[in-house]
């Protein structure tokens, strides 16, 4: 009788698993408000398969990317120890657990139990008018309240876990993303204000040296007072740029620090000038916007998207019956030597059925909250491609007239530090007045500050585009996460 009784249980289990339905939306992914391709960029080559061209781009390790082995080092340091990206990971595991737990739901839980009772009836409740002792001992294996999933709430549950882990999986993947990008945005700035303080420590000698010779000019009556006074501006200004600029490389360290999570040794920072650290990345023209949708910030906001398309059929379902088993099979006795001998068998199979009738309307707010929540979460989706979008727009165009201004700037520096050199010949030969020479000093010293500038600049963009276009988060050899499949 009892096995017989078990196995109905599991057909009519399977026959009504099988019906199951799933009232979820069908998903599919939105067009995106953007246009199909970028703006074409000055300098953009044409490519001949254009999609692989761009993915590849996309694709690029950081550690292939960055070319400098300091700045590749520093970039290690700041994985191993930033806490921000530590923050992202324990989310990715916390995020895990939640959806171990939600995909539990899924099937029942089974425990054994075994106890015992003794009972002493009195006389006068005893129905032989005589007081005695019962004893009973019992062990079962079962489960309780088992939900027959048949319309599909605990599995869009689990589905809606599964999108919040997948999300947070690409929030952590954009987290180490940028913080490539912010290490490397940040050892370059310190490269570049060290550049910045090079220059106005050697303006502020050249200026001393001049002002020196200025001095003994004007002893000599060969040089009057104003002179003298113009030649001591210069000195004091650049003794200004000197100090301002020791304190700023002094915030850029503080600044690489921070990022790293520990302090980054002096042999992994920027040697002097500013020579190229991380590769051009290859752009090719009519680069498809399709590219967005590697980006991690596209799949985070698509994935909570997908969540909320389950959590509406789990809305949907809370308007059907919930059917729930609870079952168990066992061994009965009176004596706990016998509790395991043949006809103390024992077994219950109690299915139950809760139909909503009446909830003032709970339900039907639960739906339209749900879809509520779909359309803010298809607003910030939609919102986030177009962020994307014209963050690698502002990119390219940015890149497309960078060379120019590049060249443009170190014409300007060579033709300013011949000016410079001229006036300050004939001033010697009495044919310039010094006001001249030092327009020409000023405007030499503005250029080269300016080129610095502009160096980083170039270096920073190849940086932004490569963190706007989704740029690979590992490094060769790397362990990607595992991937999560909602079955």
């Amino acid at each position: 009788m009892t096995a017989h009784a078990f196995r109905l249980c599991a057909l009519v289990a399977a026959a009504l698993l099988a019906g199951c339905v799933n009232l979820a939306p069908v998903y599919s992914r939105p067009d995106a408000p953007v246009a199909s391709a970028w703006p074409a960029s000055t300098g953009a080559k044409a490519a001949k398969d254009t999609a692989t061209a761009a993915t590849a781009a996309a694709a690029t390790g950081w550690e292939s990317f960055i070319t400098d082995d300091r700045l590749r080092r520093t970039v290690t340091l700041a994985l191993a120890n930033n806490r921000d990206l530590r923050v992202a990971v324990q989310n990715i595991e916390k995020a895990r657990a939640q959806y171990g737990v939600q995909r539990a739901e899924l099937f029942p839980s089974v425990a054994a139990t075994a106890g015992g009772t003794r009972q002493r009836t009195s006389a006068s409740a005893s129905s032989s008018g005589e007081s005695s002792i019962g004893t009973q001992y019992t062990a079962a294996l079962g489960f309780s309240s088992y939900e027959l999933d048949l319309f599909g709430r605990v599995r869009n549950l689990n589905e809606a876990a599964l999108q919040s882990y997948l999300s947070t999986e690409a929030t952590r993947r954009g987290t180490q993303i940028s913080l490539v990008a912010e290490v490397a945005s940040a050892w370059l700035t310190l490269a570049a204000d060290n550049a910045r303080l090079q220059l106005a420590q050697d303006t502020l000698a050249s200026r001393q040296r001049s002002y020196a010779l200025t001095g003994r000019m004007h002893a000599l009556g060969a040089s009057s007072a104003l002179v003298l006074a113009q030649a001591q501006t210069t000195v004091d200004s650049a003794r200004v740029d000197v100090a301002s600029y020791t304190a700023q490389v002094a915030q850029d360290r503080n600044a690489l620090d921070l990022l790293a999570g520990a302090g980054v040794p002096d042999d992994l920072l920027p040697a002097a000038g500013m020579a190229p650290a991380s590769a051009l990345v290859d752009v090719p023209a009519g680069l498809p916007s399709a590219l967005l949708q590697q980006r991690p910030d596209v799949l985070a906001a698509e994935h909570t998207l997908q969540g909320s398309n389950a959590d509406i059929g789990a809305a949907r379902a809370a308007f059907f019956p919930t059917i729930s088993l609870t079952a168990s099979t066992g061994s009965t006795s009176t004596a706990l030597s016998g509790l395991f001998k043949g006809g103390n068998g024992a077994w219950s199979f109690a299915p139950s059925v809760s139909l909503p009738i009446f909830n003032a309307g709970s339900n039907r707010a639960s739906l339209d909250a749900a879809r509520a929540q779909r359309e803010i979460d298809l607003a910030t989706y939609e919102k986030t491609v177009q962020t994307a979008f014209k963050e690698v727009a502002d990119a390219l165009a940015v890149r497309g007239s960078l060379g120019e201004q590049l060249a443009a700037q170190q014409s300007l520096v060579d033709a300013t530090q011949k000016s410079y050199t001229l006036s300050n010949a004939l001033y010697r030969n009495g044919s310039y007045s010094y006001l001249e020479v030092l327009d020409a000093q000023r405007s030499l010293y503005t250029a080269q500050q300016t080129l610095i500038g502009l160096r980083l600049s170039e270096q920073s963009n190849r940086i932004m585009l490569y963190k706007v276009m989704g740029g690979g988060d590992t490094a060769p050899g790397e362990t990607q996460a595992a991937t999560v499949s909602s079955r």
